[in-house]
């Protein structure tokens, strides 16, 4: 059986090639996650991108990256 957990980032885009990426936290349910945004939407550093939270849904137990790195032409 497979167990989800649900991943909250808050990712704000200065620009085209600069984010700031925060996470905020894992949940246990969609339902926790969104808990947790309706806690700090007002907060300071949220307030003013309240549309800027991510929920990512996520396997436990299992790799999210199993293809490895590839470099990119400049």
């Amino acid at each position: 059986m497979q167990r989800l957990v649900y991943f909250l980032y808050h990712v704000r885009y200065e620009d085209a090639d600069d984010e700031d990426v925060k996470l905020i936290g894992i949940y246990s349910s969609h339902e926790q996650a969104e808990l947790a945004i309706e806690q700090l939407k007002n907060k300071p550093g949220f307030i003013d991108y309240p549309d800027d939270f991510q929920i990512t849904e996520n396997v436990l137990n299992q790799d999210g990256w199993v293809d490895g790195f590839i470099d990119l032409p400049e």
